[in-house]
């Protein structure tokens, strides 16, 4: 007995682990993005606007797999769908070495996006069934996002790294598929935990569309949508704003991005903590205010702009992780691939759409980007709105205390 529960908890560290390092593998590259643009524009003499097709194309890939294919997880189970994307990722990334024009790394681009939105709603669903409790699927998730927070920090060193030893971008995604193909290996090999399945209703492309009109998903997707917006913001456009500073925090500003990535990185790992100890609703309130103020504080002057904009990231590192957690687990575990589609599906589009609008904004004004940012900031405000309100009426709460009890095996404090 006690060799199986030994058994029972390796295996458990081992899906754990699969799914850190997936979220962390594919961070290198989605991240990676904002370094690579530079790079491509002058090797490819284009414009901005073309260029920028590299963030949009993949974003855009990820929003319509998670939409159109969230319910893959649902219908052949997480192991399948997880080799599935793996692979269909890994060999996609190997083929950067064949090409060498713009429009082969755009397509590259897309199908890299698709297939992370196949992997990554088979691994969102594999947080649940491996969860005791949805206090324990929001501490996880947090513990996940954090490994992502990881790999965006690799990603843009890596390939700043080769760019300064003339070694091409793009070996950055041969890394990422080498990681790939042992991470297939352990998805191959290791013991899934137990999916709860329903037989009451097909599992398709219209379940998932159906599922959109429930009032949580609809709603945590448009949480999810308003925070990326809000979060995008700062890793596309705070560069372009606080380019030319020459005030008292000069080294913050040269490394504002860095910080940001690893105070988001950071603060994960610390919301995991206090998600345990603490009101989900209280803290997401509180850190979504704090998100507000560090937006409207940054108008005052250039300097509180540079410490701002980058300190927001510890604020911002708790928030899209718990909104996921939440998502998802307001739905039964045999619903988990379909909801997580949903939520993807809007991240994709605010991480798209956010940063466009901002630009427009910013044109609108004289390509000045503090415009841009008068648009995050009202997109962070509308964020506090939402979060308040939930902490006020709790409207999460009954539903999310009846999954816990008939869901999971352990039950846990919401």
């Amino acid at each position: 007995m006690n060799h199986q529960i030994q058994a029972d908890q390796h295996n458990h560290k081992n899906i754990k682990w699969l799914t850190y390092l997936m979220f962390m593998m594919f961070a290198m590259t989605t991240d990676a993005v904002g370094v690579i643009i530079p790079e491509v524009m002058k090797e490819f003499d284009l414009s901005m606007t073309a260029a920028g097709l590299l963030h949009y194309g993949p974003m855009t890939a990820i929003a319509l797999a998670g939409i159109f294919l969230g319910f893959l997880a649902d219908k052949i189970g997480r192991k399948k769908t997880i080799i599935i994307g793996l692979s269909l990722f890994a060999v996609n990334s190997y083929l950067f070495l064949i090409g060498n024009t713009f429009g082969f790394f755009l397509v590259l681009l897309i199908i890299s996006g698709a297939a992370i939105g196949i992997f990554k709603t088979g691994a969102l669903a594999l947080i649940g069934d491996m969860s005791k409790s949805t206090k324990d699927h929001t501490s996880t998730m947090n513990v996940v996002e954090g490994f992502f927070g990881v790999g965006a920090i690799i990603g843009p060193f890596l390939v700043s790294y080769f760019l300064i030893r003339d070694v091409e971008w793009k070996w950055l995604y041969v890394v990422a598929a080498t990681l790939c193909v042992v991470l297939i290996m352990i998805a191959f090999f290791v013991k899934y935990p137990h999916t709860k399945k329903s037989a009451e209703e097909p599992i398709n492309i219209k379940r998932t569309l159906i599922m959109i009109k429930d009032r949580y998903a609809f709603g945590f997707s448009m949480a999810a949508f308003l925070y990326v917006a809000v979060e995008a913001a700062i890793y596309v456009w705070m560069p372009t704003l606080i380019a030319g500073y020459d005030g008292s925090f000069v080294f913050i500003a040269l490394y504002a991005l860095p910080i940001f990535f690893i105070l988001r990185a950071g603060g994960r790992f610390l919301g995991a903590w206090m998600l345990e100890r603490f009101d989900w609703t209280i803290v997401m309130t509180i850190s979504s205010f704090a998100i507000l103020l560090c937006y409207i504080l940054s108008f005052v002057n250039e300097s509180a702009t540079v410490v701002l904009l980058p300190l927001s990231g510890l604020f911002m590192s708790v928030i899209y992780p718990t909104i996921n957690s939440k998502g998802i687990s307001c739905f039964p575990k045999s619903s988990h691939g379909s909801v997580a589609g949903i939520i993807l599906f809007f991240t994709a589009a605010g991480a798209a759409l956010g940063p466009l609008l901002m630009g427009v904004v910013s044109d609108m004004f004289g390509s000045n980007a503090k415009y841009g940012f008068m648009l995050a900031t009202v997109f962070a405000a509308l964020l506090f709105l939402s979060f308040l309100l939930n902490m006020i009426f709790k409207p999460t709460h009954i539903r999310l205390a009846k999954l816990n009890e008939s869901e999971y095996e352990n039950l846990d404090s919401l």
